[in-house]
């Protein structure tokens, strides 16, 4: 069949921050964040209803009228029988790759931080991380170190631009980091429904930068903690690329 015009969405670029918030909402896989923008990655899998529309925070996806090749259900099942197969074979992938995701380690500060040999002198701060592995990629749902824990959730950036990360926000609590720009939105979503239903979280502390598409990781954990069904106490915190906090 050729091809028709039809209503098909399309994404404006310039607006496009790359959260990722709007590839969950499409239940037939035609979004992907490629290159730090959402695309659509065929028009036959595109259906033209528009679930994506609400989702993004920055209105850069409208639907439209154009010519474009009809939506073809069995190409999308296809389409996501494979995605599905991808998933799993990186899961797999994730447990046997040499950072020892497989390994849940426990880990203790040194009972003597090793002096500072920097003007001035004076302690090194201790190191507060109590275990890994930390993405939330290689993070299991069952992890023992997440279960009745208060939980911080951290973007991939926000240690390396506030200085006191391990003393301000880590101390006694088991920690998840992760980007919504460059990884697998949908499957972080997934995977943050199942570690909010399972373990019984006294809280969520969590933890982004300033910049928009670091705000993904905030509609994340609140999408999946409405999907979990659980009353857990989150708390946000907002980090400028300047080490401030912003709120």
């Amino acid at each position: 069949m050729g091809k028709l015009v039809r209503k098909i969405i399309s994404i404006d670029e310039s607006k496009c921050d790359g959260c990722g918030l709007c590839i969950p909402s499409c239940e037939e896989g035609a979004l992907q964040i490629i290159d730090g923008k959402a695309k659509l990655v065929k028009d036959i899998y595109c259906d033209g209803l528009g679930n994506c529309l609400g989702e993004c925070p920055q209105g850069a996806i409208e639907l439209i009228e154009r010519e474009a090749e009809p939506f073809d259900e069995k190409a999308v099942d296809e389409h996501l029988e494979k995605l599905s197969q991808n998933r799993k074979e990186e899961a797999h992938l994730e447990g046997t790759v040499s950072c020892g995701s497989r390994e849940v380690r426990s880990i203790n500060s040194p009972a003597e931080p090793e002096k500072l040999n920097i003007e001035g002198g004076g302690a090194a701060p201790e190191a507060e991380l109590s275990h890994w592995p930390v993405q939330l990629h290689l993070v299991s749902p069952e992890a023992r170190f997440l279960k009745n824990q208060d939980l911080l959730i951290a973007a991939d950036c926000v240690p390396f631009a506030f200085a006191d990360f391990h003393r301000r926000f880590l101390a006694g609590r088991a920690l998840i980091i992760g980007c919504p720009k460059l990884d697998d939105v949908e499957l972080y979503h997934h995977k943050l429904v199942e570690i909010f239903k399972k373990n019984d979280l006294r809280s969520i502390q969590l933890v982004n930068m300033e910049v928009g598409c670091c705000f993904g990781l905030s509609r994340l954990v609140r999408s999946a903690l409405q999907e979990a069904g659980v009353d857990i106490l989150l708390k946000e915190t907002v980090v400028g690329v300047d080490g401030s906090i912003k709120q």
